[in-house]
């Protein structure tokens, strides 16, 4: 397999800026990240908490809501507004200053969410979901078990599963990541998905994890009503254009897909 396809800086030259940068450092491929998401999450939650043993820390305001069965902790560094109409289900969602949460956007833990991200009405984050800074997640936009790096935008009625987003990313309407290839009938009755494999060139790669979307690298560009296959990589700069279907595989920066 060639090293671009493992090398973070083919896919992110901000990553240096990123404050969660040790998922990805850490990684020894794009998809053992996304493998990790959640494990990470849990420690960076776990370690928000460790810190504010009186609940107060300077340059942080903590406030806990008794939302149904779970407590939910909500960290701000600096003053958030967390509207009645916003919803935040389970145990852990860490806030940064200046994040605007629009009525009627679902958030479930665990969620880590940037300063100065924009979360619009409608739209469902369903844990598992670590948003960098000044990112918009908008109106009817899914996300589950996915990365956005600083600036990404996916501002209306996106799908992003399993999935990391590069720095200044940015998905036209509609774009779907899909992150789970067809199952046969007797895997639909058990109830089993089974783990993916990647194919680059003539080489298979077995990913680990049953579901996996795209890794689109810093500045990549969606247009309206793209959709990309399962196991997409595309390295930094790549443009997909309206209504294309982007098989799975390996895209060197800046290529242009159709």
């Amino acid at each position: 397999m060639l090293p671009e396809i493992t090398n973070p800086g083919t896919y992110f030259p901000h990553l240096e800026g990123f404050a969660h940068r040790r998922l990805i450092d850490g990684a020894a491929a794009p998809w053992d990240a996304v493998a990790r998401i959640s494990r990470y999450l849990e420690e960076e939650i776990a370690r928000a908490r460790s810190v504010l043993p009186n609940r107060a820390l300077e340059g942080l305001e903590v406030r806990d809501r008794s939302l149904g069965r779970g407590e939910t902790l909500l960290v701000a560094r600096g003053l958030v507004e967390v509207p009645e109409a916003v919803l935040v289900a389970g145990a852990g969602v860490v806030l940064g200053a200046g994040v605007v949460l629009e009525p009627g956007s679902l958030i479930k833990a665990p969620a880590i969410i940037g300063a100065g991200t924009e979360v619009r009405h409608g739209a469902y984050l369903r844990g598992d979901v670590l948003v960098g800074e000044r990112c918009t997640i908008g109106h009817a936009t899914e996300v589950k078990n996915s990365v956005f790096m600083d600036h990404a935008e996916a501002g209306h009625f996106a799908y992003v599963g399993d999935s990391i987003l590069g720095s200044y990313v940015n998905l036209g309407a509609g774009t779907k990541l899909a992150n789970l290839r067809l199952r046969r009938r007797a895997d639909k009755l058990s109830g089993t998905f089974p783990p993916l494999s990647l194919r680059f060139g003539k080489e298979t790669v077995p990913a680990g994890v049953p579901k996996l979307g795209a890794v689109l690298g810093d500045h990549c560009e969606t247009g309206c009503n793209s959709v990309t296959t399962p196991g997409v990589f595309c390295g930094a700069g790549c443009w997909i254009y309206a209504n294309a279907t982007v098989k799975q595989g390996y895209y060197p920066p800046r290529s242009v897909i159709r």
